[in-house]
């Protein structure tokens, strides 16, 4: 095994992104998002957590393992450090949520973030708003047990 996993998701921002919601943040598959919709900040993802590969998925649900998120969009990138827990059901398959609470459904990816949706800073959200923004996520976990050595 590699001593980081990687995911990619590829989405689509939309008009009605608001990124208001303090405590959670979601990519969905859904392509339509309403105003309700309130820590959806992309689209159209190609993936949802059960899609993630079952290797990722496996090291995900062990205690203490740190997951980094990368957001992209036209050149801004925001980054966000969360958790995996056992607690982990990983099978949604049409969205992923990363909360800054230790609490899981079947669509949580990650718990105990550092940001949420609200925390996003104002320039990026103003892309997410462009329906014709292409969106990278990037996952990266680094399991505990695992010790980086830097060269």
């Amino acid at each position: 095994m590699t001593a980081r996993l990687r995911e990619q998701i590829l989405a689509f921002g939309h008009e009605n992104v608001l990124a208001t919601h303090p405590t959670t943040l979601m990519i969905t598959k859904d392509r339509e998002l309403s105003k309700q919709g309130d820590c959806i900040i992309a689209v159209g993802a190609n993936k949802a957590v059960s899609d993630l590969n079952l290797e990722f998925k496996q090291k995900l649900q062990e205690y203490n393992t740190k997951i980094d998120i990368l957001i992209e969009a036209d050149g801004l990138i925001e980054q966000i450090t969360a958790q995996g827990s056992a607690k982990l059901d990983l099978s949604n398959n049409t969205d992923m949520v990363i909360r800054k609470s230790d609490f899981t459904s079947d669509r949580t990816l990650a718990i105990k973030a550092d940001k949420a949706a609200a925390n996003l800073p104002k320039k990026l959200i103003e892309k997410l708003r462009n329906p014709n923004q292409h969106i990278k996520i990037t996952l990266s976990l680094t399991p505990q047990n695992i010790k980086i050595i830097k060269q």
